[in-house]
């Protein structure tokens, strides 16, 4: 299992969210019902990678991945692509 990396990376709780930050922007926030991706912008290898981490350390079912400078992401057996965020819904 890969533990997220520490290098300006924080996690928190905010109300019912688990909150994983890196730098200022809160990569992924999630909780029971949904998952929030977030680049901030950012579209760098590392946010791709601090996603990822979350995804694999709190079993949370995604990947997100870049083709042809597109981001994307697997869930649910969906590719979904998405630009700066995106809201997964993990249950209704």
């Amino acid at each position: 299992m890969s533990s997220i990396g520490s290098h300006k990376t924080a996690i928190y709780h905010d109300g019912d969210y688990q909150v994983v930050q890196f730098h200022y922007t809160n990569v992924v926030k999630f909780n029971d019902y949904e998952i929030i991706l977030n680049t901030g912008g950012w579209k760098t290898v590392t946010t791709k990678r601090r996603m990822n981490q979350a995804a694999e350390q709190f079993g949370l079912d995604f990947r997100v991945y870049q083709k042809d400078f597109d981001w994307f992401v697997d869930f649910k057996n969906q590719t979904l692509k998405f630009d700066s965020g995106i809201i997964l819904t993990r249950k209704e």
